[in-house]
């Protein structure tokens, strides 16, 4: 037995159920007119009884929970027997095998079922309208020819439900697989998300928190080693770490979303690299030449350079042993380029795996920008940026 229609149903399935229901309708009048006309009044009381019994066996079955064949076939069991009687006791009721055709197609539970019982509602009709009319051979095969004519219809129709219903749940399962592979890259799209604020987040922190830390554990060691020989010193040394404490704080602020984002004047980034050279020589006492062009970039550029000059300048400190550091900032034609050069050690690039180049790399990357590295063993190294810049320096 067919279920009600649901939302995406084929169109099919819809006209079968809106038939099915406006069969009763057409029933009800054509027994109404019945009634009305000068039909005898035993057939009368016999056509009215025969419909509400058929009525009542429709909504034992309608009431009753869906996935039970038996109680679909019962119910066509009845029709048929019903057809048979209406048609062999009122003239014209033969059109309710018509009417009911969809009733047939609904009530049973394959297309095998529906064509045997449309097939035995159109043999009932046929006799019955046949003996009402006499039984003479002209008559049966008059009404056969025209019933045969009606169940070839309901044979295209009961062939057409499976199709439209296998439609139907392709359509739910193609539905469902859209749904589940939308949910799927959704999560991708997450995680991937997820892994690049990630390394987002360990790439600002290695850039500024990690550096800032690194600085104060420089300066203390070298505080606490001159704190009895040379008191000034020591006391520029400390003043150093508290300035640096307090710049990690603002940056740990920023980075948790607490505060704007601090330590980039706005317009020339020139006047940012200035205040941490200042600060780099202040702490180490390298002497740091620089050339550094007035030029106007947007926020995140200004920042790309700044970490990219904290990046080079803590890895001078860090590993180069340098005793002079050089610091270009030049205006290509499209791009602005950062150069940092020191006289240490200098290292084999092949070799170089750190988290803080690949971090440069990739803060470039996101500009359109790149990093080039050169050095070797005694030869000191040289650290370029670019970035293309934006018309007019503007954010």
């Amino acid at each position: 037995m067919l279920q009600r229609p649901r939302r995406g149903d084929p169109v099919w399935i819809w006209v079968l159920h809106g038939w099915e229901v406006f069969s009763w309708g057409l029933i009800a009048l054509v027994t109404l007119i019945t009634m009305a006309g000068g039909t005898p009044t035993d057939r009368k009381l016999g056509i009215l009884a025969l419909t509400a019994v058929l009525a009542l066996c429709y909504g034992l079955v309608r009431t009753r929970p869906a996935g039970q064949p038996a109680a679909g076939y019962g119910y066509l069991c009845a029709l048929v027997v019903v057809l048979g009687l209406l048609s062999y006791l009122g003239d014209g009721f033969g059109v309710f095998y018509t009417v009911t055709l969809t009733q047939f197609i609904v009530f049973a539970d394959s297309p095998r079922g529906a064509v045997l019982f449309t097939g035995l509602g159109a043999l009932a009709i046929t006799l019955g309208g046949s003996l009402r009319e006499g039984g003479q051979p002209d008559v049966f095969l008059t009404n056969t020819i025209s019933s045969l004519g009606v169940w070839a219809v309901a044979v295209v129709m009961a062939l057409l439900t499976p199709r439209a219903l296998a439609q139907r749940d392709e359509r739910a399962a193609l539905r469902a697989e859209l749904k589940s592979t939308q949910l799927e890259l959704a999560e991708v799209y997450q995680r991937q998300g997820a892994a690049e604020e990630r390394e987002r987040l360990a790439r600002e922190i290695h850039d500024t928190l990690a550096q800032g830390f690194a600085s104060i554990i420089v300066l203390a060691a070298a505080a606490r080693s001159q704190l009895a020989v040379d008191v000034d010193r020591s006391a520029q040394q400390l003043q150093s770490i508290e300035q640096t404490a307090r710049e990690n704080l603002a940056e740990a602020r920023v980075l948790v979303g607490a505060a704007p984002r601090s330590g980039v004047a706005p317009g020339s980034v020139a006047v940012t690299l200035r205040r941490t050279l200042d600060r780099f020589t202040e702490d180490t006492g390298l002497d740091v030449t620089a050339d550094l062009a007035d030029i106007d970039c947007d926020r995140p550029t200004r920042i790309a350079l700044l970490r990219c000059t904290q990046e080079s300048l803590a890895n001078v400190r860090k590993h180069a042993a340098a005793t002079t550091v050089g610091v270009v900032l030049a205006h290509g034609p499209d791009t602005v380029e950062l150069e940092i050069t020191d006289d240490g050690r200098g290292f084999v690039v092949e070799d170089s795996h750190g988290f803080g180049l690949d971090g440069m790399r990739k803060r470039l990357a996101e500009f359109g920008g790149g990093l080039t590295v050169t050095s070797s063993l005694g030869d000191g190294t040289r650290i370029l940026a670019t970035i293309p810049l934006a018309p007019d320096g503007q954010e």
